[in-house]
């Protein structure tokens, strides 16, 4: 395709390259959109540049709003920008939209979205829509959804990418693709039926726990059930763990006891154990009986402390070796991927037995002093025993000054008979001291202000 540029600037020797810049900056003009076909989907998690090329953000989703005989008309998208905040970008400020990457013209209205009466936001409500089409050869799934400029440079749903129903028999075998004009199609919801979610959680894979826990949380509240009991177990879990305990027990609500037990399975013992707290006692009881009995049996201990202790902040679940344990089986033990960073930052060591709670403490090795020693040094001859461990008593403004003073990422926390009982680090007493509002918190009264 060619474009025919309305600038050019020149560059300098040794003059850097932006991630999205061409190769000939001759190329690059500004106020003109490229002609190009985009897929919403494909186009999610997309950077987002100024014109100089400096980073504000990543597209979540792309907003339409419907018209009377027309195809959806583009407005504009959601941009996650610094501080997990998603604000709107109007489509009128998106000087192009290229593979992998959005420029706009800088100038990014601050507020954060909140999706206006006729808004649709194509990821989060269109996709795993069941359509029929109007030539009558039966239904499909929207999978994804093709947005295009047209010669004026307004945007707007030029194709919908669609899966038919499946024709074989076996479970792992997938119904036919096709392309559709927007006219060809019309939807098809039966009453009671929930829109499919299986092409939303897809799209969702790659985020992080926190940006997956913010993203549901922007859902409609009824796309937010259907997507929450589409995805996984552990995803799940690891996205309730991100969110705040009032929108935590309402999605918990809505799920079933069995699977809200298998959620609740997976989640961290002390994210489980705060959340089931707020839960009616009854309703407690019954889910504790329906979870893994050694999960539960963690869980159980955990409520027996209060909330602001060190024994109800904690982790019962650290890394504990015997002295004559080696830096090489401590490190094989750090490097496991599911682990927490914090709790990867040091291993303790206890006398017999090795699960909480332990036998007496002997101190706790950090990663960087087994760094400098050979692999086969037992751990008994370079824990440290110097630091004081916190008893499960102590208040959570006791251990963030023991964390600060020490400059820790972590602490053992110990009972009377001076046995482990657990571990508590930064972020557990981070989530308690912040205010309960910290996830969403923000200001939207500020201004729109220019991101150079």
């Amino acid at each position: 395709m060619l474009i025919r540029p309305l600038f050019h600037v020149p560059l300098s020797a040794g003059a850097e390259q932006r991630p999205w810049a061409p190769a000939n900056r001759a190329a690059h003009y500004a106020g003109t959109v490229s002609t190009q076909r985009v897929f919403a989907a494909r186009l999610a998690g997309c950077a987002v540049f100024d014109p100089v090329g400096d980073r504000l953000g990543k597209v979540r989703d792309v907003v339409v709003v419907y018209r009377s005989t027309a195809a959806p008309r583009v407005i504009g998208l959601v941009v996650e920008i610094p501080g997990r905040r998603q604000v709107f970008l109007s489509i009128g400020r998106v000087s192009s939209i290229r593979a992998g990457q959005v420029i706009s013209t800088g100038l990014i209205n601050v507020r954060r979205f909140s999706p206006r009466a006729g808004e649709v936001r194509i990821l989060a409500e269109m996709l795993g829509r069941r359509v029929n089409l109007v030539d009558g050869t039966g239904t499909a799934v929207i999978e994804d959804v093709a947005i295009e400029p047209n010669r004026l440079g307004e945007w707007a749903i030029s194709q919908l990418f669609l899966r038919r129903p499946k024709t074989s028999a076996s479970p792992f075998a997938k119904g036919p693709t096709t392309f559709a004009a927007w006219n060809d199609v019309s939807e098809r919801r039966a009453p009671g039926e929930s829109q499919s979610a299986e092409q939303l959680v897809a799209s969702y894979s790659e985020l992080h726990a926190a940006d997956l826990a913010t993203t549901l949380l922007d859902l409609p509240q009824q796309r937010l059930i259907e997507v929450a009991e589409e995805l996984s177990d552990d995803r799940l879990a690891d996205a309730l763990e991100e969110m705040p305990e009032d929108d935590q027990v309402d999605i918990l609500d809505r799920l079933g006891d069995e699977r809200a037990a298998d959620v609740l399975d997976e989640m961290e013992p002390d994210d489980a154990a705060d959340l089931l707290a707020q839960l009616p006692p009854e309703r407690l009881e019954h889910l504790l009986a329906l979870m893994e009995p050694e999960e539960a049996e963690d869980v159980r201990m955990l409520l027996r402390y209060g909330p602001d202790t060190a024994g109800g902040l904690m982790t019962p679940e650290p890394i504990i070796l015997s002295a004559d344990a080696t830096v090489a089986e401590a490190l094989a033990l750090i490097r496991r991927h599911e682990l927490h960073p914090a709790l990867a930052a040091a291993v303790f060591v206890t006398l017999p037995p090795f699960e909480t709670p332990t036998g007496r403490l002997l101190g706790m090795v950090h990663f960087q002093r087994m760094l400098r020693y050979p692999p086969h040094e037992r751990l008994g001859a370079i824990v440290d025993d110097s630091l004081e461990p916190v008893p499960v008593t102590a208040s959570a403004a006791e251990v963030a000054r023991m964390l600060a003073s020490y400059d820790l990422v972590s602490l053992p926390v110990i009972d009377a008979a001076h046995r482990l009982v657990g571990a508590i680090s930064v972020d557990d007493v981070l989530d308690y001291l912040l205010p309960d509002d910290w996830r969403t918190h923000d200001d939207d009264e500020q201004p729109a202000k220019e991101v150079r």
